[in-house]
């Protein structure tokens, strides 16, 4: 191994010292259930690079097997927790009050996005300026994803909406 390479593995190796040593303190700080098992999963991360980096420098690759369990382990971690954090946040805090997300109408909140009521019926100009007209992704008043070649005009629909 030349003076460069060695030189290159030790700055790697340092960076990955130092962001594993971060990730500690995240878990060990907090604040939340939440930030903690982020960092975790970010640590096993850190911890499947840490062993690439050693199947490269050695030139050898019989912790492959070792990488892919570590990493589906960590996928699977992290979807489990997505999925009880979604869960949990949409039960009910009481009687007659709507879960998280969901406002007493029973329409859900969608972030970054205004009220409008009922689609369509609210009487307000759309992006095209008549009354309940659908942008080009197909919801009332929302941003478009896709383009139209007229105003009016949706062109996944193929024609006036």
């Amino acid at each position: 191994m030349s003076g460069f390479e060695e030189g290159v593995l030790w700055v790697i190796g340092t960076i990955l010292v130092l962001s594993a040593l971060l990730t500690l303190v995240r878990i060990v700080r907090g604040p939340s259930v939440l930030d903690r098992v982020v960092a975790s999963d970010v640590l096993v991360s850190i911890i499947v690079c840490v062993l690439a980096v050693e199947a490269a420098a050695t030139d050898h690759s019989t912790t492959l097997p070792i990488l892919i369990s570590l990493s589906l382990v960590g996928f699977t971690g992290s979807v489990a927790v997505a999925r009880f954090v979604a869960r949990d946040r949409d039960v009910p805090m009481g009687p007659g009050q709507p879960p998280a997300g969901v406002d007493a109408s029973g329409q859900v909140d969608m972030p970054g996005q205004a009220a409008s009521g009922a689609a369509g019926s609210s009487g307000a100009p759309g992006p095209s300026g008549a009354p309940g007209a659908a942008g080009p992704s197909g919801a009332p008043g929302a941003p478009g994803r896709g383009r139209s070649d007229e105003p009016g005009e949706d062109v996944r629909r193929g024609g006036a909406s």
